[in-house]
């Protein structure tokens, strides 16, 4: 049975992984309300609340689109053809690793499920790239309705808001001299989405199919290209780079890089997810000795080999080996539900299983002989640290410096301080004016 986990030990793992959507979404959230701040700073009511509206509203979407267009793939196609939606394709890449996850699957439900999924590899691993394709897709196309609904909607706001201001005041004749076909404002959202062109999958394509985040890049990769090519001014296209470099930067690199800085930097261990860190288990696996008695099983078995079979065998063969034990507590070996048991219709990264190895060796290395305790709780306290510098660097600047440079932007370049849409409303009132007239 696998204790319950703690408040900290979630959100600390979670905030600190690379491979998680909060980190994201907290860092979405930072940014959204300062260009939330920044348009009712430089456009008043109309930009700032269109912004809110925006920001927040899609951010859902943002985040929860691809997750939902997959388990809508999942209730239905899947469903339809008979395949398990749970049994990863990356399975596939080595026969006897499949082999094994048939004979040690869990249930012969389960086991029945892999092998009809193994029979035509092809056609599953097609179809696991066709829910790939279908999710992102669907997920940009959301996007794009929505963005078109809401341009409207602003519109017809920003018209409204014109019209009672003029109620009792002579319109004026003048013109904008370029007229708007689109909507283009200075200072522009994070996740409006633009129409899209058809995406193209590289050799990457499983690292982008199974990573959350790397698989959100691609909604953001298409949008950023949009926005960047259909620019109608100097200004908007100098916001845009601003915007968009930033929120890439940040969003996506910037906590990997800083992340590798502070591990390294810090004068304890603290490679480890917090899932470990923060647990009882690994205290008491020093005061036993255990780490020491797992760590070298694991030497002994596996020696210097290179074969990923023989350490997928370890895995199953030594369920009580504290290696393992972190490994599924970390998720890095994904259990059943309220079990120990390993769902072998899931994927186990080999690689992470030999650098999880590697990172309990080193924090036991490093471990003083006496006064454990101590040392354990300057590793989590160095990790806690670690995490929020991380998050609080990413979110001043997303939320604060991101936006005060668009809006300095705004300022400097001349003649584009107003709100673009408060333009276009103004050509729209005066040529409805005009055809009364």
């Amino acid at each position: 049975m696998i204790p319950a986990l703690k408040a900290s030990e979630y959100i600390y793992s979670k905030l600190g992984s690379n491979a998680s959507l909060l980190p994201l979404a907290v860092k979405d959230i930072a940014n959204s309300a300062g260009l939330t701040a920044g348009s009712y700073i430089t456009g008043k009511d109309v930009e700032g609340k269109d912004r809110f509206i925006d920001e927040f509203g899609t951010e859902a979407i943002w985040l929860g689109g691809i997750p939902f267009f997959k388990k809508f793939t999942d209730l239905t196609f899947y469903k339809l053809l008979g395949i398990d939606p749970k049994f990863d394709v990356r399975n596939l890449k080595n026969k006897e690793i499949l082999a094994k996850a048939i004979e040690k699957a869990p249930t012969e439900k389960i086991k029945q499920g892999i092998i009809k999924a193994s029979k035509n590899p092809k056609y599953t691993k097609n179809l696991a790239i066709a829910k790939f394709a279908f999710s992102t897709v669907a997920a940009i196309a959301t996007y794009a309705g929505l963005t078109k609904f809401r341009q409207k909607y602003r519109l017809e706001e920003a018209k409204e808001e014109l019209r009672e201001k003029n109620k009792n005041k002579q319109p004026a004749v003048k013109t904008l001299s370029m007229p708007l076909k689109k909507i283009p404002t200075a200072f522009a959202p994070v996740h409006s989405k633009e129409k899209n062109k058809d995406i193209s999958f590289s050799g990457a394509l499983q690292d982008f199919m199974f990573n959350p985040v790397k698989n959100l890049m691609i909604l953001d990769g298409s949008i950023t290209a949009a926005r960047l090519s259909s620019s109608q001014s100097r200004q908007e296209l100098i916001n845009y780079t601003i915007k968009e470099a930033g929120t890439w930067f940040f969003m996506y690199f910037a906590g990997s890089m800083i992340q590798k800085f502070l591990e390294n930097k810090a004068k304890v261990p603290i490679k480890l997810d917090s899932l470990i860190i923060e647990s009882g288990e690994l205290k008491q696996a020093f005061n036993d000795n255990n780490i020491k008695a797992s760590l070298d099983a694991y030497d002994k078995i596996i020696k210097d080999t290179s074969k990923e079979i023989d350490i997928y065998n370890f895995i199953h063969e030594n369920p009580d080996n504290f290696i393992v034990k972190m490994a599924k507590k970390s998720k890095l070996i994904k259990t059943m539900k309220n079990s120990d048991k390993i769902d072998t219709r899931a994927y186990i990264d080999i690689t992470d299983f030999k650098n999880l190895k590697s990172n309990i060796e080193e924090l036991y290395k490093k471990a003083p002989k006496d006064n454990i305790e101590k040392y354990l709780k300057q590793v989590v306290k160095s990790k806690r640290i670690s995490v929020l510098k991380n998050i609080g660097i990413c979110i001043g600047a997303l939320g604060v410096a991101v936006p005060s440079l668009m809006i300095a932007m705004r300022y400097i370049l001349p003649n584009n301080r107003e709100y673009k849409v408060m333009e276009m409303a103004k050509q729209e009132n005066q040529k409805e004016l005009s055809k009364t007239a």
